[in-house]
């Protein structure tokens, strides 16, 4: 017999309890999307589950059961088993397929068995192992499964989303409830399951059916005994829902010996698989857990090979370098130079080292030598060809040691972007290794990663890194042109994004001028309306209590004040947002915390979260990423100034901090009017579309109009607020549950709206049919400017997975065409600017917009100069409209 330090551990997941939370754990779903365009929040969760459980319990033996269907023996004797279930949203089937991608990743077995339920698989295998072997760890976000709890079998069950539990054991069920786990079938066919739809017998919830079950046992011996119970109101519903009672044990009770044919010897746990993880981490664009995996030293090694020599040579000092050292000539196919830091943001960090060649050595050595004049000559004659990785990173690092920089033919980084659609801008070796080039280790196996970053002891490690990168680049270069060529990327990547990063490269220099007294005075009165919100709040609710407990706020909302429960969860009253969003208007006291919630985190994201940004020169140099997208569209980060919100006031008042960095000049906005709205209508050709357009019509109220049957004078706010939100929605592919969300409808009703609305814009329903078929033959999608999305999913067999492709292959051509529109509108203002000899200075790209610094007596002819370059960055057959405001701060101009 084992001892008990000897015995094995088994770790069942209940996989569709798990999964199913793990989508609504992350409510912020749309900031979970991968390079595909695919959600990925469950996916996120579920990791972070179970990286975090299998790391605490050191598993021998592991199975993650899955439901087979939504049909099982239980619905065979009970039809509405599970039937008042809505129908999973699409946000969440696209990533199912890929959950067990990652388990088989992570070294799990995994399974499901036709007519029985994930419950039912681990109930069979937890009974079936010798207690005496064996330890049994069970996690759900079930309750029902806290009835397998035995003394050998632990049951652990989720609090908050996935990443709380809360274990039970045959002890603390007695302790908590005074019955023993076999009982909890007993207590669930007294009060049904609302969530599993079975009745049990009206009037009785949990606590009265634990008190019938402290004195009679179980429901059979209830029932025995019903005649000697005093006649009552329960007794009555007792004696009429007998047959219920008795039912609802039966669907409560889990299976112990279900035909499962995996057996303990056919899932040990295998751990991790390094390549697949990392393939998979790749696809989901789950950076930071790459990040983590590289940073485990074991792990790095298997992914850092002994490559073949570069031969190289390391400068120590200004004073050895050499006139031969540099290229005198160009050439079309440039010179390879790279300026190595250590941290994502280069704006807070310093050069360590550099890398060369002159066309036929490679050279390596500090950043000292940035400073020779020879170095100096090289870099910043436009007439020396160079290859860089990241032309606008380099730009920025080299302007901080007032070095200039001029003369980039390619940039490795960009065009490699541009053929794949891939995030690859951390890493040279990720960008190497789509070319089938791998002999270059990534960037963390070398310097670590998080506290740990820095310059490896053997610095000799950090300099053949660099030679390989020299070495690496020239080789990229070779394999990227003439892809970029023979896709018509030509012009794309010549004429938009290598000239924008030269742009974005001068506008995350300039930075934007922040006011931090204003944002001092704001954090302060934030603070004083906080203050005075809770107060209030305490006042509807009759005491105190912590305003940011979602249980404690639970209990007083649904059980002290009554107010309807719109969702419940395994371990009380949902509070989420879309929940109070459904009530408000119900009580005084959903408005106030509604409020409190929204403004607390502009307090403590915006409000606060900006100060941490402003550098010395009282200025913030926000990165633009340009190569992070599938779209194209530029993003924000460091901080992210594309997501201060501007729906409420209080969200735009952030804006009066930013403001113009001289005395006597103001901030200009100028905005694209509905741009990605005006591209579907030009490229579905849609007549209906195109006519509310070159009419100056206002479209959300023109599509009110045909989608609800009425004239002009009859649309009223709330139906062109809706017509907006599906206007809108279509061109992101939204699903009816996304419209349902958006707009606090059923579901019906929003697939009901977008029916309309295809029906009326008929050229747009067959613009997303032929869109599709033509991707489906070509592999991709295109936008106006030849920029391409492959979308391989298409020809999936699974129809989640293909379904959301087709919603990319109609979205991308219009997300991405506006993105392309905006990128030409700032490469050309930018020579616009300096051929009309204006002072006037690009700041900012928030998606749509464009923000400027200019002299007050420039306005006038900024504005002209504006509207034109804009309006003229495509030709479309319907106008771009352009909107200009101008004031003292961001906040008055826009």
């Amino acid at each position: 017999m084992s001892t008990k330090t000897d015995k094995k551990k088994l770790v069942l997941f209940d996989g569709s309890s798990l999964a199913f939370r793990s989508f609504y754990a992350i409510h912020n779903i749309d900031s979970f999307v991968n390079k595909n365009g695919m959600h990925t929040n469950a996916l996120f969760a579920f990791h972070g589950m179970m990286s975090k459980i299998l790391e605490k319990e050191q598993p021998t033996h592991a199975l993650v059961a899955w439901d087979a269907g939504k049909t099982t023996f239980r619905t065979e004797f009970f039809g509405e088993y599970k039937g008042g279930r809505q129908s999973t949203p699409s946000e969440f089937r696209e990533q199912m397929p890929f959950f067990n991608v990652l388990l088989d990743a992570f070294g799990v077995s995994h399974y499901e068995l036709t007519n029985y339920e994930a419950d039912d698989i681990i109930g069979t295998l937890a009974m079936s192992v010798d207690p005496e072997e064996y330890d049994v760890v069970i996690i759900s976000g079930d309750k029902d499964l806290t009835q397998l709890a035995r003394d050998n079998v632990r049951v652990d069950i989720t609090k908050k989303g996935v990443s709380e539990l809360q274990s039970y054991t045959p002890a603390s069920i007695q302790e908590d409830m005074g019955i023993t786990p076999d009982q909890i079938i007993d207590m669930k066919g007294l009060m049904g399951d609302s969530s599993d739809n079975y009745p049990g017998v009206t009037g009785i919830g949990e606590k009265t059916a634990l008190k019938l079950l402290h004195e009679y046992g179980s429901v059979e011996n209830l029932y025995d005994q019903i005649d000697d119970m005093k006649k009552s109101k329960r007794k009555e519903n007792l004696i009429n829902d007998k047959e219920n009672a008795i039912l609802s044990k039966k669907l409560a009770r889990i299976e112990t010996d279900a035909p499962v044919e995996k057996t303990i010897a056919d899932i040990p746990y295998k751990g991790k698989n390094v390549e697949a993880l990392m393939n998979f981490y790749k696809d989901m664009n789950f950076n930071t857990f790459m990040s983590n995996l590289l940073a485990d030293s074991d792990q790095a090694d298997l992914l850092t090979q002994d490559w073949a020599d570069v031969n190289y040579t390391y400068v120590a000092s200004v004073d050895e370098l050499k006139a031969d050292y540099f290229p005198t000539a160009s050439k079309a196919d440039g010179y390879a130079f790279y300026a190595e830091n250590l941290s994502k943001n280069y704006h807070d960090s310093d050069i360590v080292q550099v890398a060369w060649t002159n066309g036929e050595d490679i050279f390596v050595g500090p950043a000292d030598l940035l400073q020779a004049d020879s170095f100096k000559d090289f870099l910043g004659n436009a007439a020396i060809a160079k290859v860089v990785f990241d032309a606008k990173r380099t730009m920025v690092m080299l302007d901080y040691v007032d070095v200039a920089f001029a003369g980039v033919v390619d940039d490795v980084l960009i065009g490699s972007y541009l053929l794949t659609a891939r995030d690859n801008s951390n890493d040279l070796a990720e960008v190497a290794r789509e070319f089938d080039i791998e002999d270059l280790s990534y960037d963390e196996s070398v310097y670590g990663k998080g506290a740990k970053r820095g310059v490896p002891e053997d610095a000799a490690v950090m300099h053949d890194h660099l030679a390989r990168k020299i070495h690496v680049m020239a080789r990229l270069q070779a394999a990227i042109r003439p892809q970029l060529e023979a896709n018509q990327m030509d012009d794309l990547y010549q004429e938009m994004e290598l000239p924008l990063a030269l742009v974005l490269a001068k506008l995350e220099i300039l930075g934007i001028t922040v006011d931090k007294s204003q944002l001092e005075a704001m954090q302060v009165e934030f603070q004083g309306i906080l203050d005075g919100l809770e107060q209030d709040i305490y006042k509807e609710a009759g005491h105190e209590f912590n305003v940011n407990s979602p249980k404690q706020l639970g209990v007083i909302l649904f059980e002290e004040m009554g107010l309807p429960v719109i969702k419940k969860t395994k371990t009380g009253y949902s509070t989420a947002q879309d929940v109070l969003e459904k009530l408000a208007g119900e009580a005084p006291i959903i408005d106030l915390i509604l409020n409190y919630r929204q403004l607390s985190k502009l307090q403590s994201t915006y409000v606060e979260g900006l100060q941490d940004y402003i550098h010395e020169d009282g200025k913030i140099h926000s990165r633009f990423q340009q190569t992070l997208t599938s779209t194209g569209r530029l993003s924000s980060a460091d901080p992210n100034l594309q997501n201060i919100p501007i729906r409420s006031e209080e969200g735009r008042a952030i804006r009066k901090a930013f403001v113009p960095s001289q005395d006597d000049w103001v901030i200009f906005s100028s905005d694209y009017s509905q741009i990605e709205l005006r591209v579907l209508a030009h490229i579905s050709g849609d007549e209906h579309m195109q006519a509310a357009f070159n009419n100056h019509e206002d479209i959300h109220t023109s599509t009110a109009m045909k989608v609800y049957g009425v004239t002009e004078d009859q649309v009223t706010p709330n139906m062109r607020r809706n017509a907006k939100a599906v206007n809108f929605g279509i061109v992101y592919g939204i699903s009816d549950y996304g419209l349902s969300q958006n707009l606090n409808i059923s579901r019906p009703e929003a697939k009901k709206f977008i029916d309309t609305y295809l029906e009326n814009y008929p050229g747009v329903q067959a613009y997303m049919k032929d869109v599709v078929e033509q991707a489906k033959e070509d592999g991709y999608v295109e936008t106006l400017f030849k920029r391409r999305r492959y979308l391989p999913d298409l020809h999936a067999k699974n129809f989640n997975v293909r379904s959301f492709a087709e919603r990319n292959a109609m979205n991308t051509p219009i997300q991405g065409t506006a993105a392309d529109i905006i990128k030409i509108a700032m490469v050309r203002m930018d020579q616009a600017l300096k051929d009309a000899g204006l002072q006037a200075n690009l700041l900012l790209q928030i998606h749509d917009e464009l923000v400027f610094e200019a002299p007050k007596s420039e306005i006038d002819d900024l504005e002209k100069l504006v509207t034109q370059i804009m309006g003229e960055a495509a030709q479309l057959d319907v106008p771009l409209e352009v909107e200009s405001n101008y004031g003292a701060t961001w906040y008055e101009a826009k």
